[in-house]
């Protein structure tokens, strides 16, 4: 099979196109003919090997596992004999977590990683829903404690995370502020923002306007800054590995009413399942930005890492809509 392959750290421009062997499902794994991956900010981290305390676990001098790519869409064409779940031809989706393998032909993985894939979407579109979703559902819903009425505000909306967060933020009937460039006002406000901030011309640390709840995507500013920019009992929730935040914010939040911490997404069949119902019921819609290749993944993780609003979706199997 084809597969994109990473042998050693460097950048994205490293990676090659090659034959490599089709994997054998174990007996409690099942066999996926990729039809279309997505690129996640991990994807250009790992295969730079930054930051180095990732290597432990990665690899110390080159990578464990040379195929990245964690978000996939597919179809089930091999099942080990303990699998109980699926069966052949069923459609997935899934997120490899660790183990990884989406950009390439086939992966073999396990039936934890994997759930039905929504009916009303394509592959390539099912594809960008699920590693973002989830983590945008639990900075909101787990950490965040999201409640209906609640003054939200996304700094980021127009991205990866950010398009999945403001329309869970008005599923759970929040009033959404979205923090966005000039280009992506109209992408945010057809996703439900209430208001949007184009933070190329306003701050909204210094507006003098406060939220119960600020999820932050894109870490621009300060910790004082989000701090000046809570409600007194407000949250402030950093997406992703945030040193000051996740180091320093338990800390922090001892002095005051005000909570500030960071978390690290996990991948779940139950928050995949959840947000796979949203999708069917038409109250979330993934939003993709471009599609290349498995030929052009370094290209993809490029564009993706220059601000591409939405998903970057890589089409293995062509015509998927």
């Amino acid at each position: 099979m084809k597969a994109v392959v990473c042998e050693q750290y460097g950048e994205p421009e490293i990676l090659k196109l090659k034959e490599v062997a089709k994997p054998t499902p174990k007996e409690d794994e099942v066999l996926v003919r990729i039809h279309a991956a997505s690129v996640n900010f991990s994807d250009g981290a790992f295969i730079r090997g930054k930051p180095y305390l990732g290597r432990i676990w990665a690899g110390l001098l080159k990578p464990k596992n040379p195929i990245y790519g964690s978000d996939i869409a597919g179809e089930i064409v091999a099942v080990g004999k303990n699998i109980k779940q699926f069966q052949i031809g069923d459609e997935v989706i899934g997120d490899l977590g660790g183990k990884k393998g989406g950009f390439a032909e086939y992966v073999s993985t396990t039936e934890n990683a994997l759930v039905p894939k929504p009916t009303n979407l394509s592959f390539e579109e099912a594809a960008a829903v699920p590693q973002a979703s989830f983590v945008a559902l639990q900075g909101l819903r787990d950490h965040g404690r999201i409640q209906s009425g609640q003054k939200v505000l996304i700094n980021g909306a127009s991205g990866c995370l950010g398009t999945f967060a403001v329309q869970l933020a008005k599923y759970f009937e929040a009033e959404v502020t979205g923090v966005c460039s000039t280009k992506n006002i109209d992408l945010v406000k057809s996703l439900g923002a209430d208001h949007v901030i184009d933070y190329t011309q306003e701050d909204f640390t210094k507006s003098g306007k406060s939220y119960d709840l600020i999820f932050d995507i894109a870490v621009s500013h300060s910790i004082s800054d989000y701090k000046r920019a809570l409600k007194p009992r407000g949250t402030y929730i950093a997406g992703g590995f945030n040193p000051t935040s996740l180091f320093f914010g338990s800390l922090i939040s001892m002095f005051g009413s005000k909570k500030i911490a960071s978390y690290m997404g996990k991948s779940s069949v139950e928050d995949m399942i959840f947000i796979k119902k949203l999708i069917e019921e038409g109250k979330v819609v993934p939003i993709i930005s471009k599609r290349f290749p498995l030929t052009e993944v370094a290209k993809a993780i490029r564009y993706y890492e220059e601000g591409a609003y939405g998903k970057v979706v890589i089409t293995v199997v062509k015509n998927t809509e």
